[in-house]
C-alpha cells in the first residue's frame, strides 16, 4: 500500500506535538521536583500525577483526539507555567551558615566599606568558628586582581573566585555563589529550576580559598590578571555594586546564565567594551584560557607555564592558616612581584 503524502503529513505533526508536549512535559516533571510544596514523598507523588496525565494526553494524539489531547495539554501547561512565573526569589530564609549574611559596600570617595566580609575559621565543613566583619579600603592602594580557579569534578567545572590585592598585602575576595538553605546541598540540575539565590560573598583569603584547598580537597590555581588600574578599579566597584543590588532585590542562580562566570563576564563587557561569547564560559574550568586568549593574562608566558606555575594548592595547604598565607600561596606566580 502506498504512503500517501497526507499519512506523512499526519505522521510529521502528530511526531512533532508529542516531542513538543514530551519535552514541556519533563521540563514541568523536574519544576515540579525542585519547587512543589512539602517533602519528597508528597513531591513524588505530584510527579507521578503529572507525567501520568501528561502519557494520557500524549496517548490521545496517537488515537484520533489529537485536538483534544493538545487542548488540554496546553491549559495545563500554561497553568504551571503562570505557577512558576508567580515563584519569586527572597533574602528571607533560613540559610547556611556560611552564606547567612548578604556583602554590602558603601562608597566615600576614594574610600569603600564592606559589611560582612566572611572571615570564618574553617577546621571541616562542619566545624567552623564564624566571623563576620566590616572591613574599609582605599581604592588609591588599589593595584591588582587575580582569577582563582578551584576544581572539584575534573577539568571543564571550577568555580572562579576574584581578588583585589592593595599596597598594603592585604587581600579580599569576592565568590558569586549559591545562597543554600541550611537543609540544602548544592545541585546542577537544581540551578536550572530556583533552587538556589544568587549570593555575592566577599572574604578574606584565608577562609575562602583554604576552605576549598585545605578543607574540600579542591585544585586550585591563581592567575594575576592584566589590566590597567582603572579597569581594576571598575571592576571591584562593579562587585561592591552588585552585592548591594542583590542585598536589595533578590535573584534567582541559573546553572548556566546566572552563575560565577557569566556575571562576571557581563561586568566586564560594562567595563571594556565587547568581549567574544565562547563555549569556555559556560564550561568555566577552561575560563582560564578564554582570559589568555583575549588577552588578560601575562602573555610573556604559554597558558601551559602560567597554569603550572600558578598551581597554588600545595602552597595553601602548607600556609594553612598562617598570617602570611596570601603572599605564601603567590610565591613563583608569574606577573606577582
Amino acid at each position: 500500500m502506498a504512503i500517501t503524502a497526507a499519512v506523512v503529513l499526519r505522521f510529521t505533526g502528530l511526531f512533532l506535538a508529542t516531542l513538543t508536549m514530551g519535552v514541556a512535559a519533563i521540563w514541568g516533571a523536574f519544576a515540579l521536583w525542585f519547587q512543589a510544596p512539602g517533602g519528597n514523598a508528597v513531591r513524588a507523588l505530584t510527579v507521578s500525577v503529572w507525567v501520568c496525565f501528561s502519557l494520557i494526553l500524549i496517548v490521545y494524539l496517537w488515537h484520533g483526539r489529537a485536538a483534544v489531547g493538545m487542548l488540554m495539554f496546553a491549559l495545563a501547561f500554561a497553568a504551571m507555567l503562570i505557577w512558576w512565573r508567580g515563584i519569586a526569589p527572597s533574602n528571607d530564609r533560613i540559610w547556611a551558615d556560611d552564606v547567612a549574611r548578604m556583602a554590602t559596600g558603601t562608597v566615600d570617595g576614594n574610600r569603600v566599606t564592606l559589611h560582612n566580609v566572611r572571615n570564618f575559621d574553617w577546621r571541616s565543613n562542619i566545624d567552623y568558628t564564624q566571623r563576620w566583619e566590616s572591613r574599609s579600603y582605599d581604592l588609591d592602594r588599589l593595584k591588582s586582581a587575580d582569577i582563582i580557579m578551584s576544581y572539584w569534578q575534573g577539568p571543564a567545572i571550577a568555580h572562579m573566585l576574584i581578588s583585589f590585592g592593595f599596597d598594603d598585602d592585604e587581600y579580599i575576595v569576592f565568590s558569586v555563589e549559591i545562597r543554600r538553605e541550611k537543609t540544602e546541598s548544592f545541585s546542577e540540575i537544581g540551578g536550572f529550576f530556583k533552587k538556589f539565590e544568587l549570593s555575592v560573598i566577599a572574604a578574606d583569603e584565608r577562609d575562602v580559598i583554604r576552605l576549598r584547598t585545605n578543607v574540600r580537597r579542591e585544585e586550585d590555581y591563581l592567575y594575576r590578571l592584566q589590566m590597567p588600574l582603572t579597569a581594576i578599579r571598575s571592576l571591584f566597584l562593579a562587585y561592591v555594586d552588585e552585592t548591594n543590588v542583590l542585598a536589595r532585590t533578590p535573584r534567582f542562580y541559573n546553572t548556566i546564565s546566572v552563575n560565577c562566570t557569566t556575571l562576571v563576564y557581563h561586568m566586564m563587557t560594562r567595563i571594556v567594551g565587547y568581549l567574544p561569547l565562547s563555549y569556555r564560559l559556560l564550561l568555566s574550568g577552561y575560563l582560564p584560557e578564554y582570559v589568555y586568549d583575549v588577552g588578560g593574562l601575562d602573555r610573556h608566558y604559554s597558558f601551559q607555564e602560567l597554569r603550572t606555575l600558578g598551581r597554588i594548592t600545595e602552597r595553601a595547604r602548607k600556609a594553612d592558616d598562617s598570617a602570611t598565607f596570601s603572599a605564601d600561596i603567590r610565591q613563583g606566580v608569574p606577573g606577582i612581584r
